[in-house]
């Protein structure tokens, strides 16, 4: 099993969920996330002041699917969050060692 985790913008959660929902991943969780990448923020402009943005607003999407969904999964979260402009975001895998159902106990795929 792998941990899939993603950071992308914000306004692209919607189309990220969708389309796990088309390829049948039916559960995961979102965090509020901020932070920077190569861009290091941006400067905006409040009231006729310019100041630095440090930590862009982010979302985080977190998925645990088994090793042989893995890759396409994380093709459909790119293909959903890629808008072209910097700042789309980064997608990982981790091993998954042990996943437990809480309801019912089960373990391992039985638990996805």
């Amino acid at each position: 099993m792998k941990l899939i985790t993603a950071i992308v913008k914000p306004y692209r959660l919607d189309e990220v969920k969708n389309a796990l929902q088309e390829i049948g991943v039916h559960g995961l969780t979102v965090t509020e996330a901020s932070g920077y990448g190569r861009q290091r923020g941006h400067t905006e402009v409040y009231r006729g002041a310019e100041y630095q943005v440090d930590l862009v607003p982010k979302v985080r999407i977190e998925v645990v699917v088994d090793d042989a969904d893995a890759d396409m999964v994380i093709d459909t979260i790119v293909k959903a969050a890629r808008t072209g402009k910097i700042g789309d975001g980064k997608v990982w895998a981790l091993p998954v060692e042990t996943v437990v159902r809480v309801r019912t106990g089960e373990r391992g795929p039985d638990a996805l």
